[in-house]
């Protein structure tokens, strides 16, 4: 006997999109069958029928823990950092049911120990399962570089740096994940990343041409928070990922650029990958939905997150990209505050970071791909799921609607069609996508088996989600797979 069956929906598995019924035991997909094809009973049945079934969503980058470490003070005096629980809570509401965040890596001691204790904070706080990224920096000793191979024997393949720093040095806080590394440093890093079979992400922006940028902001009065993309330009991208595709030319890692904002960027890759280098790309909801000029409304900053948004050109051309496959997956960069906290910062010392789509992406990403532009379902799990899964050595226990695989399942209902309000959403107090047409929003998600969401009710609870170990395919790593 079953424990539950999903029937008469159109599901997306590896093989393609068909009428399939999915059978699940347990926490794991036991059958996916044509449908109507003799299956055992099952305790439950879900009728799908109408609905599109895809895997559960895998968000590859957010900002989490970071948020709730002693000594970091609250955005808003007596509101909470949105740490594990908030984003977890949005990420299950929205289709998404595993997530990745980033943890420093110290210079002493057991640095897998060290990992495991900054991400202390998530058991029992999580309505999805979890990962993190390790972030390396120009504080890392040569030793502690030289000892990663023990982050991948504790399920930590991924590494992620800065090429620069988002704020000069007046305005950087003492605490903070976002700190640049070398060259001298990534070149060794990236030996060590190849030699050990893992993934670099890199937040690419030139570091000299971004502090010149700061320089001149401010001598030729342009402070003001809606000229941040002529600070974190289109140049200094372009600039800082040729320099680092070609840094992994050299040593043979596998890599992908986080949020690609311009064009230039998005070509670099393009570049890489048809010269059979393994090099990918993210973009976030955020770079797709709006443009830079969104900065010069009255509360313009709510668009805002580091790299800037950049012209509309670009936003065009990152949803070329995403269409074809220049650029592998979507994410967020969530990090998200109160409203009134977002829009506080009104110059480019005091801009905040982060943006609240974590609940939107499926979503946004269904009716502004698959509706909007004819994007195919097999695509859309691509880039909301699979691909990533792929990336950060998550397949095929996720991303997948497969035998074997974990029953993370998101049924989407294609028949919704509304203008998002905050009624419709569930965190803080804002989002960007406020009054957003949408076709088609998830109605039921399921992690593990368990059924977290269904019919507009929060079923999980924050115990539920775990710590997913994680090792990459090589195949990945040696020339674009996807």
């Amino acid at each position: 006997m079953l424990d539950m069956i999903i029937s008469g929906g159109k599901v997306v598995t590896p093989m393609g999109a068909g009428k399939w019924d999915v059978g699940i035991q347990g926490k794991k997909i036991v059958v996916v069958a044509m449908h109507g094809a003799p299956l055992p009973e099952a305790g439950r049945v879900i009728d799908a029928t109408g609905k599109i079934v895809v895997p559960g969503g895998v968000e590859p980058h957010i900002h989490a823990a970071s948020n709730v470490q002693p000594g970091i003070p609250e955005s808003v005096p007596g509101v909470p950092n949105a740490g594990p629980l908030e984003h977890s809570l949005g990420a299950i509401w929205g289709g998404t049911t595993t997530v990745v965040d980033f943890a420093p890596v110290p210079n002493e001691g057991d640095l897998a120990a060290g990992i495991h204790d900054y991400m202390s904070v998530w058991p029992g706080n999580a309505y999805t399962d979890y990962s993190t990224h390790c972030i390396y920096s120009s504080s890392n000793t040569p030793d502690a570089i030289s000892r990663y191979g023990e982050l991948v024997r504790a399920g930590f393949p991924s590494i992620k740096i800065f090429t620069t720093d988002t704020k000069p040095p007046e305005g950087r806080i003492p605490i903070s994940l976002v700190a640049k590394m070398d060259m001298g440093r990534l070149s060794d890093l990236m030996t060590q990343i190849a030699r050990h079979d893992g993934v670099l992400a890199v937040h690419g922006s030139d570091d000299e041409i971004t502090m010149y940028n700061y320089l001149t902001a401010r001598q030729r009065n342009r402070w003001d928070w809606h000229n941040a993309h002529l600070i974190h330009s289109n140049l200094a991208e372009e600039i800082a990922f040729r320099n680092v595709t070609r840094l992994a030319e050299r040593t043979g890692v596998g890599m992908y650029f986080v949020h690609v904002t311009g064009h230039e960027g998005k070509d670099a890759i393009a570049e890489a990958r048809s010269d059979g280098r393994p090099v990918y790309g993210e973009v976030l909801t955020l770079a797709l939905s709006f443009e830079c000029s969104r900065y010069k409304e009255e509360d313009g900053m709510k668009y805002h997150t580091f790299p800037s948004l950049k012209y509309e050109e670009d936003r065009l051309e990152l949803w070329k990209g995403l269409m074809k496959d220049d650029l592998a997956f979507t994410a967020t960069d969530s990090g998200f505050t109160t409203y009134l906290d977002k829009i506080a910062g009104r110059n480019m010392m005091d801009l905040r970071g982060g943006n609240i789509g974590i609940e939107i992406r499926m979503g946004v990403v269904y009716t502004d791909a698959v509706v909007k532009r004819g994007m195919s379902l097999e695509r859309f799990v691509d880039v909301t799921s699979s691909n990533a899964a792929k990336m950060l050595g998550l397949y095929p226990q996720k991303g997948a609607i497969a035998v074997g695989s974990d029953a993370d399942i998101t049924i989407m209902d294609p028949s919704v069609r509304k203008a998002l309000t905050m009624d419709d959403l569930h965190l803080r107090d804002y989002s960007p996508w406020e009054g957003w047409e949408i076709e088609g929003w998830p109605s039921t998600v399921m992690l593990r088996g368990k059924v977290m969401v269904e019919d507009g009710q929060l079923l999980g609870e924050p115990s539920d989600g775990q710590l997913v170990f994680r090792k990459i395919e090589s195949s990945v790593l040696q020339r674009p797979a996807f």
